[in-house]
C-alpha cells in the first residue's frame, strides 16, 4: 500500500476550499477505502491548527482540529531520529522547520510528500514529492 506525507500546505487547501483541495480529498477517499496511508506529523497538525486559527479564530482551528481527529490520517509524534532529519534538511536548505518536518517524515517513511508548496523544490531529488496545485 502506498504511504503519503501530507503537509500543511495540502491539509490548508482542503479546509480553505481552495484549487487543489479536491485532490486532497479524494486522497482521504482512498485512505478511508484502505487503498493509500496517510501520515501527519504532530507538527504539521500543529501548523494547520495555527493557521487556521489566524484565518478563522478559535472556533475555526478546534473544528478543524475535530475534523483531523475523525479523518483517515495517521498522527505521527516527533521522535529524535524524525527530529534530527529534520534538523538537517532545515540546515541545509531554506525551508521553514515545520515544512522541515514533512519532508523528513517522507524521507524515514519512503513516503511520497503531498504539497504544493514551492519551499520543497531543492529536495526533489531525496525524497518523492506529489505536487498540488
Amino acid at each position: 500500500m502506498a504511504t503519503k506525507v501530507l503537509d500543511s500546505w495540502a491539509l490548508m487547501a482542503y479546509f480553505k476550499d481552495e484549487t487543489a483541495g479536491p485532490v486532497v480529498e479524494e486522497l482521504l477517499h482512498k485512505a478511508s477505502a484502505g487503498k493509500i496511508r496517510l501520515l501527519l506529523s504532530v507538527i504539521n497538525w500543529g501548523e494547520v491548527y495555527y493557521g487556521m486559527w489566524r484565518a478563522g479564530g478559535k472556533t475555526a482551528a478546534d473544528d478543524v482540529a475535530t475534523d483531523l481527529s475523525q479523518m483517515p490520517v495517521e498522527l505521527v509524534d516527533a521522535d529524535l531520529h524524525l527530529a534530527k532529519q529534520a534538523a538537517i534538511f532545515k540546515a541545509t536548505n531554506k525551508m521553514s522547520y515545520a515544512d522541515a518536518f514533512a519532508a523528513a517524515l517522507a524521507k524515514i517513511k519512503n513516503a511520497e510528500l503531498v504539497t504544493g508548496d514551492q519551499e520543497f523544490k531543492p529536495l526533489e531529488k531525496e525524497i518523492k514529492i506529489h505536487w498540488l496545485r
